[in-house]
């Protein structure tokens, strides 16, 4: 039902009308589009068997924050587009991860879940962190100076770096998906697409679907990214709150929802598979492909992110460990989440 707002924030940009309305449209819009891109590469993924199927949910599974991203890099919201990147990670490890918690453990007293899965994705969040962190650190310090110069040694440093996260991000779709995929099954997983009927959508409808969805979210991600200022200023939100808080969790709506549903059902392995494996993809996949983009577009992004935005994740990613380490988790623990979470967006909202 909600698809109906994406031609009427198509029709409202043409009218001309507050930025404040057309900001709020879009958001409401881009949520049931990304949602469709979701279900899309569902139904493909039961045509194409179970690795091919997890491939190609890898691949679109983060398809909307990538298309809101690369239309704000161009528009030059370097700011923002890092912001949302920083609140997406946030969003999935401790926002979305947190409310599966206390949504399953109000049901379920206490849940197990794969600690192999668990512990990979904690790792390669605080690999993907360090790979944030050293441009970051060597631009507060060593290359802190505007110099051309400088900033073409930061420009080379971030190209390399993503290289290596996304060469890391390859290895462990390889590792998970095919050397070592017994470490990682889901039990339920078939059951569980199974229960959704995904077979109802033939190859040609899925494709369709896709294509349409993405060219939704492309053409409302112009009309958001066109907004974005002129809203922050009548609220007085900082481009980094707007980053990080909204834009951050807009493009991930529908897998949390999906994860959400999925751990009150008893279901938390899947419920983590797709809060902490997004989190990870973002680090590793969506992170390196957006300075790509920026070369190509003469939008030079860095991976030079703010202290705080740095500090964050660390933190994050430290809390998430802890949590996860014993295989075991219960609504407190959610609880928990939730409110680093809080913390963190409340600091994000003190930022001008």
């Amino acid at each position: 039902m909600l698809l109906i707002f994406a031609p009427i924030a198509v029709g409202l940009e043409y009218l001309h009308v507050d930025h404040l309305i057309l900001f709020a449209i879009a958001i409401i819009a881009l949520i049931p589009l990304a949602k469709l891109i979701g279900d899309s590469t569902e139904h493909l993924a039961t045509h194409y068997g179970a690795t091919l199927g997890s491939l190609l949910n890898v691949t679109f599974g983060n398809a909307a924050e990538i298309i809101i991203s690369v239309i704000a890099l161009n528009a030059g919201l370097l700011e923002l587009v890092k912001a949302s990147i920083t609140g997406s990670i946030l969003g999935n490890i401790m926002l979305i991860f947190g409310l599966s918690l206390i949504a399953g453990g109000f049901r379920h007293k206490e849940q197990v879940f794969n600690r192999e899965n668990a512990g990979l994705q904690s790792s390669l969040i605080f690999l993907a962190i360090i790979g944030l962190a050293i441009p970051t650190i060597l631009a507060s310090t060593v290359l802190n100076s505007t110099s051309i110069e400088n900033q073409i040694k930061l420009q080379t440093l971030s190209d390399i770096l993503a290289i290596v996260l996304i060469g890391v991000y390859i290895a462990g779709i390889i590792f998970t998906f095919f050397t070592h995929k017994h470490l990682f099954v889901l039990p339920g997983h078939a059951d569980e697409v199974l229960e959704r009927e995904y077979f109802n959508w033939s190859k040609k409808k899925s494709f369709i679907l896709l294509g349409a969805s993405m060219l939704g979210v492309v053409v409302v991600s112009e009309i958001l990214v066109g907004s974005v200022e002129e809203t922050s200023k009548q609220f007085g939100f900082g481009e980094m709150f707007v980053g990080a808080i909204i834009v951050g969790i807009v493009g991930n709506a529908a897998e949390h929802s999906s994860a959400i549903i999925l751990a009150k059902k008893g279901k938390i392995d899947l419920s983590i598979g797709i809060a902490a494996g997004s989190g990870t993809q973002i680090a590793l996949f969506v992170v390196p492909i957006l300075v790509m983009v920026g070369v190509i577009l003469g939008q030079p992004f860095t991976l030079k992110f703010t202290l705080y935005e740095l500090a964050t994740l660390f933190l994050a990613a430290i809390i998430l460990n802890l949590i996860a380490h014993d295989g075991k988790s219960n609504w407190f623990e959610g609880i928990m989440l939730i409110a680093v979470y809080l913390i963190i967006a409340i600091g994000f909202y003190f930022i001008g």
